[in-house]
């Protein structure tokens, strides 16, 4: 079958910045966010794409239809790989969230896979809908390449789930910048390899093509006492 999945990271929003819980949130791009997205649309567009598939988010549509352009495809919305919900937690910061929910916030940095907030998923919610959709668009484009259109956690725990990853270490063992490119090759809906994973050099000046050391948005395991 060999299907070639161009995963994508939707773009840098108004919100990137601020380092907020934003994962129902519906924020709009940024103009930085804009920028990240065409420079991937260009580095995209000589490759022959069978179709575009995004969550159904804002960020993400705005990110799959200028990947659409240069193709001149619909893009298709599907419902489960939107991001996961934070639930009372959306639009705070992780300060405020540690203060005004501890015993959350320290439930959710041992486990965030099986642990929700109030109101929110879990990262076993998230994947339970989300690898389905995946799988599905794998098995309805077979030898195609298909760019899929979702976000960081999301992403994060679908990759866990193909590579046979501790998904209850995915915030501490994989990142996900803004309009990152991850290709995953299926020889078919069941094995999966990953041949490029969390790249951005379509969009990196030229000194910053390797990746800095991450410095922000990291679990505490990561980032130490005193770091968000």
């Amino acid at each position: 079958m060999n299907t070639r999945i161009f995963l994508i990271r939707h773009g840098a929003t108004t919100l990137s910045a601020e380092d907020r819980f934003a994962g129902a949130t519906d924020v709009p791009l940024s103009d930085i966010g804009r920028g990240q997205v065409r420079h991937l649309a260009a580095r995209l567009g000589g490759d022959e794409i069978t179709a575009i598939y995004a969550s159904p988010l804002g960020r993400t549509v705005e990110t799959a239809r200028i990947l659409a352009e240069p193709h001149g495809l619909a893009v298709e919305m599907r419902e489960a790989l939107r991001e996961i919900s934070h639930g009372h937690w959306e639009e705070k910061t992780r300060a405020e969230v540690e203060a005004q929910f501890p015993a959350e916030a320290a439930a959710w940095e041992a486990d965030p896979y099986t642990f929700a907030p109030a109101g929110g998923e879990s990262g076993l919610a998230v994947t339970a809908r989300a690898l389905p959709a995946l799988l599905e668009i794998v098995r309805a484009h077979p030898g195609g390449r298909v760019l899929v259109v979702s976000h960081k956690a999301t992403i994060r725990l679908l990759l866990s789930s193909l590579l046979g990853f501790d998904p209850r270490r995915y915030r501490d063992n994989l990142d996900q910048s803004p309009a990152a490119l991850n290709i995953v090759d299926f020889k078919d809906a069941v094995r999966a390899r990953l041949t490029l994973f969390n790249d951005t050099s379509h969009y990196a000046d030229a000194g910053l093509a390797i990746p800095p050391v991450p410095a922000a948005r990291l679990s505490k395991w990561w980032a130490g006492p005193g770091r968000d």
